[in-house]
């Protein structure tokens, strides 16, 4: 699968601009960022529950 480049991009934002227009992208910008942000937050909580349980599993000789 091919990379996006800077043209791509531009094309991507400009279909953005138009579909939801000036006034929305910004509060739309601001959703998707907090979207990824609680998204990472439970990804990091997921992977320190586990290595958690991995520390309390007693060790078998």
């Amino acid at each position: 699968m091919p990379h996006i480049g800077p043209a791509e991009l531009l094309v991507i934002l400009l279909l953005a601009l138009i579909v939801f227009g000036p006034g929305k992208l910004p509060q739309l910008g601001k959703a998707v960022g907090q979207s990824f942000r609680e998204f990472k937050e439970s990804l990091n909580a997921a992977r320190g529950d586990e290595a958690d349980e991995e520390r309390r599993k007693p060790q078998q000789p």
